[in-house]
């Protein structure tokens, strides 16, 4: 059985990393604090390899 129906639904797993990238900037930026870009900016790089790893790894899952 496969995991997912649809290969391209692997990108939600990435979404959530970028969400939190996004929640980890808002916060300080709009608290008026110190924002720590390199941890943004990793987060949102984690939240791209991630969609790409998962959509990878279910595309080549067999289809049992």
């Amino acid at each position: 059985m496969h995991p997912l129906r649809h290969p391209r639904n692997a990108a939600l797993v990435g979404i959530v990393f970028v969400v939190i990238a996004v929640v980890f900037w808002a916060v300080p930026y709009f608290g008026g604090w110190h924002i720590d870009y390199a941890g943004v900016t990793m987060l949102a790089i984690l939240g791209i390899a991630m969609a790409v790893m998962a959509y990878v790894l279910v595309a080549g899952s067999s289809s049992e």
